[in-house]
């Protein structure tokens, strides 16, 4: 099912700090940045790989606001990880496969992600504590 890890999420007070900072220390390269208002973050995909079915990236998150989901993770545990993202090569046949093992789906549907990917994120009490998404890379 998992073809690849797609990306670490990780939050920030400060993007351009962040970007900076992982550039610097990393030598990694931004290939992609948005503001994903449905999501309420300012984000920057920093390149570390090539790979079967796709890139695996650094995703740096920073909100709009306080009350976004990353506003409110930031406020309660501070910066660093926030989530896990793995590729996968269709995320409503992951999503479907994944439920029918009991594990809650926080979308019901897939919604748009980073570069143009298909995304969902699973219930983090139902994987161990850990926010995962699922990415289904944009075609070329």
């Amino acid at each position: 099912m998992f073809m690849r890890i797609d990306h670490i999420g990780i939050a920030c007070n400060d993007l351009e700090e962040k970007i900076a900072l992982f550039s610097g220390l990393f030598e990694l390269t931004v290939v992609a940045r948005e503001v994903n208002e449905e999501q309420g973050v300012k984000e920057a995909m920093l390149h570390i790989a090539d790979g079967e079915g796709g890139g695996s990236y650094i995703q740096l998150l920073e909100p709009l606001d306080a009350d976004s989901p990353v506003g409110k993770f930031l406020a309660r545990r501070g910066e660093g990880v926030h989530h896990v993202a793995f590729g996968v090569p269709d995320v409503a046949g992951a999503m479907e496969q994944i439920g029918a093992k009991g594990v809650r789906l926080l979308d019901k549907h897939p919604r748009h992600g980073s570069m143009g990917s298909s995304i969902a994120f699973l219930h983090p009490k139902d994987v161990g504590g850990m926010l995962t998404e699922l990415v289904q890379a944009a075609r070329p």
